[in-house]
C-alpha cells in the first residue's frame, strides 16, 4: 500500500473465462514494471470520463518522480486479496495475481488470475447485475481517448430470428 504507483495501461484484456484470466502488457523500462514483477500482483482499475484527465496524466508522468495518487487527488482503497491498493474513484477494480510473464519484445505481458472484481453499487442494476452502461467508461486507441457505453446489440443479435407480429382478424 505504501510503495504503490498508478500506471496507465492501453494493452490489457481478458484471456480466459475459467479460470478468470487477464493480461497487461508493460514496457520493462517503466517504473511500475519492477514493482509488478517483484510483487506478482496488480489491480486493473477501469476509468471513466470523470477520470480521463487523471488517466492521461498518470500515463505521461513517472511514479519514480511524483506521487500520482496525491497529485491527481485519488484515494487508495484496501484490496481484499492483494497488497497493492485499488483506486477508490474507479467504477470497477479487478484484483490480479501474476501467473506468468511473457517477454515479447518492446512489452512484457503479465498473465494473471482474477482474484476479485469490485464495482461501486451505483453501477449495479435493479436485478443485481453489473450495468456497464452506467459507468461512462473510456478507452484509448492510437493516441486518443474514447467514450464507451452505448449498447448497440446483445450476443447473438446478428442471427436472432425476428419475432412475427400476430395479425388481428
Amino acid at each position: 500500500m505504501e510503495k504503490s504507483n498508478i500506471i496507465t495501461i492501453a494493452w490489457t484484456g481478458i484471456l480466459n473465462t475459467e479460470p478468470a484470466t487477464v493480461y497487461i502488457s508493460v514496457r520493462p523500462n517503466r517504473y511500475s514494471y519492477n514493482i509488478i514483477k517483484e510483487q506478482k500482483e496488480f489491480v486493473i482499475n477501469l476509468t471513466n470520463k470523470k477520470l480521463a484527465k487523471a488517466t492521461d496524466w498518470c500515463g505521461v508522468k513517472t511514479g519514480a518522480k511524483v506521487d500520482k495518487f496525491k497529485n491527481m487527488n485519488l484515494h487508495k482503497e484496501k484490496a481484499k486479496f492483494v497488497k497493492c491498493p485499488m483506486i477508490k474513484e474507479s467504477p470497477v477494480s479487478v484484483e490480479c495475481r501474476v501467473k506468468e510473464i511473457k517477454e515479447l519484445g518492446s512489452h512484457h505481458t503479465f498473465i494473471a488470475e482474477v482474484l476479485a472484481i469490485h464495482a461501486d453499487n451505483k453501477y449495479i442494476n435493479e436485478k443485481g447485475a453489473f450495468d456497464i452502461s452506467k459507468c461512462d467508461l473510456i478507452a484509448y486507441s492510437n493516441g486518443h481517448y474514447y467514450s464507451l457505453g452505448k449498447k448497440i446489440g446483445k450476443f447473438g443479435f446478428s442471427v436472432q430470428k425476428k419475432k412475427k407480429n400476430p395479425q388481428k382478424h
